[in-house]
């Protein structure tokens, strides 16, 4: 919610300690739920019609407001830049919190962007859509509940001077998303290129590429069609499965190999690891915090800042190596592993 609108409302930043973002770049980490399940709308376009998928005991419904459309994988970079930054302190010792305060130029430069008075009109749209839409999903519930509804941003202010000039912004994380971000087990690192992706199909696939396929040497195969149904794409089946052909005739994708293969009628998309360029995230992270598009911009410049106990680093390399993601990835229609010769088996009953 903007700062225009503040009045008398209840803020939850009045029940928060703000993490302040310090200057410098952390190694970019992504969010495993977000990373396989539809959440967010593949095109540039205004999209208000619901993301409905449904899977096994996993169901994901994500509802747009027609004034300002359904947050799109573009405007998840915000998101994305989120996670990294609260990962990043908490590998340094530091207390974070969902409640973010920072400068529109640190967000911007991060993900790629350019810092333009238009590239910050575009971060609050992005913002604006984030905080519209919501999601209902049953991943990650307690024994009791069954289903949490929350939006990718509770709420966000700019801090401006009076002649306009945006010097810092704020927002609230859901507390959904916050904790499986510092619940390191729930976070992947994802290659820098990825911002550099411009089509929203193949910035979508990279992120299955990297939750599924991983560093494993065997790869992951997906059904072309299962695919279309975990994107949540309104595009038709077949228009979908051209979409892909063009990608895997580029092979955009930063760390993986793509091959398209038939069996039968059926067409098969092979994602194979070409080289180690993604750096991992392992090891569980204690919990340190205080509770608490077509482009994405946002206004001006210069609030940033260190923690309040010491200086903030940032680390770009890890070098660790990761486990297999195999733990977390029954939702593909056939696995390539090594006890099978490399020959593909077929997973019975997965699916989500």
């Amino acid at each position: 919610m903007s700062s225009r609108r503040r009045l008398h409302i209840s803020s939850e930043r009045e029940q928060l300690d703000p993490f302040i973002v310090a200057a410098g770049d952390a190694s970019p980490r992504d969010q495993r739920d977000l990373m396989e399940r539809p959440f967010f709308s593949l095109a540039k376009a205004k999209r208000t019609t619901p993301i409905l998928y449904e899977a096994g005991d996993v169901r994901v419904e994500v509802f747009a407001v027609p004034e300002h459309g359904m947050a799109t994988i573009w405007d998840a970079d915000v998101l994305i830049w989120a996670a990294s930054q609260i990962v990043e302190a908490e590998n340094q010792g530091f207390k974070t919190s969902r409640f973010l305060r920072f400068t529109p130029y640190q967000l911007l430069t991060a993900i790629g962007r350019e810092t333009g008075a238009r590239d910050y009109k575009l971060l609050k749209g992005a913002l604006t859509r984030l905080q519209a839409t919501v999601i209902r999903t049953t991943i990650r519930n307690g024994a009791q509940w069954r289903r949490q509804q929350f939006s990718w941003i509770n709420e966000w202010e700019e801090c401006s001077t009076r002649d306009g000039r945006v010097e810092g912004m704020e927002f609230v994380l859901p507390e959904w998303l916050y904790r499986g971000v510092i619940d390191r087990s729930l976070v992947l690192a994802i290659d820098p290129a990825y911002f550099r992706l411009t089509g929203g199909i193949e910035r979508w696939l990279y992120r299955v590429a990297r939750k599924h396929a991983g560093r494993q040497a065997t790869g992951w195969t997906f059904e072309v069609a299962h695919l279309h149904a975990k994107s949540g794409s309104l595009a038709r089946v077949s228009d979908f499965a051209i979409d892909i052909r063009r990608i895997v005739a580029r092979q955009p994708l930063p760390g993986y190999r793509l091959l398209l293969e038939r069996e039968g009628r059926r067409e098969l998309l092979r994602i194979l690891p070409a080289r180690l360029s993604t750096g991992p995230v392992d090891g569980a992270v204690d919990t340190l915090g205080t509770s608490g598009a077509n482009g994405i911009g946002t206004s001006g410049a210069a609030l940033s800042g260190l923690r309040a106990h010491r200086s903030q680093l940032t680390l770009w390399p890890e070098t660790a190596i990761p486990g297999l993601n195999l733990e977390s990835n029954n939702d593909s229609n056939f696995l390539l592993g090594p006890a099978d010769g490399g020959q593909p088996r077929r997973k019975r009953g997965a699916s989500s």
